[in-house]
């Protein structure tokens, strides 16, 4: 039976963190047994003390000392993870797990190693779910990987990454924040991985609801991908 580990990085989301979980636990998948990461990155709101009142033997719960990022955050969970499959989920309410089954399917049926749940058609469809900056912000991110990297995608910045333990197996990942993506993105497109993409609904939230991402991160990003284009 294949094994899922869910990973799940949170920093000050006490309003959304439990009903992220709830969603999670009742996802269902016919012949995986799932684990659930959840990495608090030294939140600052009541999210820890909600984490702390939690008695679910299930749920594998890590604090970090200081805030260091969601990159950080990922990586604590990738290290205490013991899924075949790995499967990262924001804490907010922007993805919804309903749509694991969709997710893992290429992977379960060996059409692929790494599935990436792709916003774009969701987005075209309401583009009020993001923010326009953001929107291009993503486009212009997406194009410059698959420029450098001889790659089809079209999401690279999207949360949902799922992939096959083997393909980060010795795989050195340095991000602490949310250069995670790009950082992760390059190094599997370097080693070879093809990158499946499976269309997924997508919530978007406002700077006032909590969304934390800004234009700064997204010229890092720009940095990271040339960056990782080179050196490892």
């Amino acid at each position: 039976m294949l094994k899922l580990s869910v990973i799940i990085p949170v920093y000050n989301e006490d309003k959304t963190i439990l009903k992220v979980v709830e969603k999670v636990k009742k996802t269902k998948m016919n012949n995986i047994k799932k684990e659930i990461i959840i990495v608090d990155d030294f939140s600052t709101d009541n999210t820890k003390n909600i984490l702390k009142k939690l008695r679910d033997k299930s749920l594998k719960i890590f604090y970090h000392k200081k805030n260091i990022g969601k990159g950080a955050a990922i990586r604590t969970g990738l290290e205490n993870s013991t899924g075949d499959i790995i499967l990262i989920q924001d804490a907010d309410l922007e993805y919804n797990p309903d749509e694991y089954k969709n997710l893992l399917k290429p992977i379960i049926e060996n059409k692929a190693k790494v599935v990436y749940g792709s916003r774009l058609e969701a987005i075209r469809k309401n583009i009020r779910n993001m923010y326009k900056l953001h929107y291009i912000g993503n486009l212009f991110l997406t194009l410059m990987t698959n420029l450098l990297y001889k790659a089809k995608i079209t999401d690279m910045e999207t949360g949902y990454k799922v992939f096959r333990r083997e393909v980060i197996k010795n795989m050195s990942l340095k991000a602490k924040r949310f250069e995670f993506e790009p950082e992760i993105t390059a190094k599997i497109l370097k080693k070879g991985y093809q990158i499946y993409e499976v269309p997924i609904s997508f919530a978007g939230r406002k700077f006032g609801e909590g969304k934390k991402i800004t234009w700064v991160d997204g010229i890092k990003a720009v940095y990271y991908l040339v960056k990782y284009r080179f050196v490892n």
